[in-house]
């Protein structure tokens, strides 16, 4: 990864990871933890590995992101609004009445949104049918495949995941969110996960593993798995809960909060603040 995509990526990241901050803490409510573990990872697809428009959002040659973790819709409507596809404006009308942002991503509301998702489990489906679709288009186009940790509880993930591999679909990306989390505690204490890097091999997919917060390891992972062209390809992505605010990564509960106290509040316009100085200073 060259340096100036590196340092477009990092702020980038550091926008999204404010624009996050603020429209939860104007809604009031919603999903920061797993928000915000996502952060380097949409950063990095738009900044460099994505084929994309905003002029026109469904143009046919485009790559497709299918957010599974439909709750994680924050983080994907930041990333929009940054990169042009709606105005920011929008990004303060989150799950209110009539908004184009609703609490999960759905693809007939919001410019950008390839997949309505949020019923866990039923994204990895429909990121199965549409590579399988382009890749019988012959279409160069990528589907990638966002998946939390938490939601691989769910039988469907498995079995789409077998259909990916089966078909050897090295046109779908695969991304596990390994945060550790999820909506009651614990991956360990709810139903522990042993080894994803082993349990993806044993499916048939090329599977790395690597930090989640870093970019140029999140990229060099892509780069990598674009090179494999005969079987399909998950990342592993070894991320916080919470990720790049102290006050959340520590929070017990911080799969979905509610800013109610001055505690939250406090925290978090401090991390709004530390993030708008690190734009405006255009750190990398």
């Amino acid at each position: 990864m060259k340096e100036e995509e590196l340092k477009e990526a990092t702020l980038l990241a550091a926008k999204v990871r404010r624009d996050v901050l603020a429209m939860l803490q104007h809604r009031g409510y919603g999903h920061v933890g797993g928000s915000l573990s996502l952060v380097e990872l949409m950063a990095d697809l738009y900044t460099k590995q994505l084929r994309h428009d905003p002029a026109n959002p469904r143009w046919e040659e485009r790559d497709r992101i299918v957010l599974s973790k439909g709750h994680a819709g924050p983080v994907e409507y930041s990333v929009l609004a940054e990169r042009g596809f709606f105005p920011k404006e929008w990004l303060m009308t989150l799950n209110d009445g009539g908004t184009r942002l609703p609490s999960h991503t759905d693809r007939l509301k919001t410019p950008g949104v390839d997949a309505t998702t949020g019923s866990l489990g039923q994204g990895t489906s429909e990121a199965a049918g549409i590579a399988m679709a382009l890749a019988l288009k012959g279409s160069a186009s990528y589907t990638y495949l966002i998946v939390g940790d938490g939601e691989l509880n769910e039988g469907q993930c498995w079995e789409a995941f077998q259909f990916i591999a089966a078909k050897r679909l090295s046109n779908c990306i695969v991304f596990i969110d390994s945060n550790k989390k999820q909506l009651d505690g614990t991956i360990e204490e709810v139903l522990p996960a042993f080894d994803y890097v082993e349990k993806m091999r044993a499916f048939g997919f090329n599977t790395q593993k690597v930090d989640g917060q870093d970019i140029a390891a999140i990229d060099g992972a892509i780069e990598a798995a674009k090179q494999n062209k005969s079987s399909a390809n998950c990342i592993v992505l070894d991320t916080i809960k919470g990720a790049g605010v102290p006050y959340f990564e520590n929070a017990a509960a911080n799969h979905s909060m509610k800013w109610n106290n001055e505690e939250i509040n406090k925290a978090t316009d401090e991390a709004i603040a530390a993030l708008d100085a690190q734009i405006e200073r255009g750190e990398a």
